[in-house]
């Protein structure tokens, strides 16, 4: 236990003891429970600024009103958004409806093929206009998914951070599925991406449904090994069955997989499930978790 978390974890106590004694001279002090101990202990919060939706999770209602979707994650208190799909709209256009929601876009999701080409500065030129950071590749071919794919990946996203870098943007993402996290010929993909890129020019964003129904790379563990290189998230919960379920609805533990968050360098943690029934209920309800979550 750090000394921050044991101060406030005595004046909590401290603090119920002096309200057991001040009710009179008979009442007695119980020992805290383990649980009572573990909740004294969540006192960290997501900021709000930090709470976002990815986009790709309103696509059919961007599809219908692409302004007033966004009016009305605004309105459930949303303050952030990540870009996938624009749904025949410019990078201007766009930018001027987030501002007038009052959102933030931070990043955007940009095919491998187009980050690995021409289209590049480009990419990079809309990224700026949207106000963003980051410039995400969501996922790589499936012929890629050898080590041998992974390392040319490696290559080419050091060289896309760097022009990135060189734009006055932050590090190339790479948004993770459940296969990055395979192992193939005794090695694991996506870990050949954590080791042969450079820190100062490619990041992750971590796609903590998937990292956890790929078996093999647990966000808290990730978090401590490779430190400051997460600095966004996409917050999808696993319902029972594996599915994909509102955030807090489901079976991940997300107080446990974000208590190392920080050392992780997470600023953004962007809800999105891949199939929602009725996206404005995934919405409010994520977005409520989200902001009552203590860890």
């Amino acid at each position: 236990m750090n000394d921050s978390r044991r101060a406030f974890l005595g004046r909590a106590l401290g603090a119920a003891a002096a309200a057991v004694a001040a009710s009179g001279p008979l009442a007695h002090a119980a020992e805290p429970s383990e649980a009572a101990t573990d909740a004294a202990l969540r006192w960290r919060r997501i900021p709000p600024s930090g709470i976002g939706m990815h986009l790709y999770t309103m696509r059919t209602a961007l599809a219908a009103d692409f302004k007033g979707t966004l009016a009305r994650l605004a309105e459930i208190g949303y303050m952030t958004v990540g870009v996938s799909g624009r749904h025949g709209n410019s990078a201007a256009a766009i930018r001027s409806m987030l501002d007038e929601a009052g959102l933030r876009a931070v990043l955007e999701h940009v095919g491998y093929d187009t980050v690995r080409g021409s289209g590049l500065p480009r990419a990079l030129e809309d990224i700026r206009t949207l106000g963003a950071r980051w410039i995400v590749v969501p996922s790589l071919p499936g012929a890629m998914h050898t080590p041998a794919g992974f390392r040319e990946a490696a290559r080419e996203f050091n060289r896309a951070g760097l022009a990135a870098r060189e734009a006055g943007l932050g590090p190339l993402l790479f948004h993770n599925h459940g296969l990055d996290h395979q192992t193939v010929e005794g090695e694991v993909l996506y870990d050949i991406l954590l080791n042969e890129t450079d820190p100062e020019l490619v990041g992750f964003e971590l796609d903590v449904y998937w990292a956890a129904k790929g078996g093999g790379s647990d966000p808290q563990d990730l978090f401590v090994r490779h430190p400051r290189r997460f600095p966004a998230l996409h917050v999808k919960d696993m319902a029972p069955d594996g599915g994909f379920a509102d955030v807090g609805s489901g079976v991940l533990d997300f107080a446990a997989m974000f208590d190392t968050a920080r050392s992780g360098g997470v600023k953004q943690w962007l809800v999105e499930h891949d199939a929602p029934a009725d996206p404005f209920a995934t919405a409010r309800n994520s977005y409520t978790y989200l902001a009552n979550l203590r860890y």
